[in-house]
């Protein structure tokens, strides 16, 4: 599973005491590695530097204050913006079908 955090090295002016989308694009990475392995891949994009055509519409969007940033996006499902909490976006992964890890590293039955 592919999420991706568009944002920028600037705060987002609305969520002043959030820390940087790239620090949240690395905090996610490292919660969701935790979690569920290596099944689920954390992108970031910067929205000044979009990579692909989909990339370029969020960040429009954010530009535009349709959306705040940190975005957190799966395919075409907004997860989250601005501030960005982990339970919401655990809770997707396993309705998306990802099996969460148990202490030992391994999949839960």
């Amino acid at each position: 599973m592919e999420l991706t955090v568009y944002g920028a090295e600037a705060v987002c002016a609305s969520c002043v005491q959030a820390p940087p989308s790239k620090t949240t694009a690395e905090w996610l990475d490292a919660a969701l590695s935790r979690k569920f392995g290596e099944k689920v891949l954390v992108r970031y994009i910067d929205i000044y530097q979009p990579e692909t055509e989909k990339d370029r519409v969020y960040c429009t969007k954010i530009l535009a204050d349709d959306f705040f940033y940190p975005l957190v996006v799966h395919e075409d499902e907004v997860l989250g913006e601005g501030f960005i909490a982990l339970k919401p976006i655990v809770q997707f992964c396993i309705r998306s079908g990802l099996t969460p890890l148990d202490n030992s590293g391994k999949n839960k039955e």
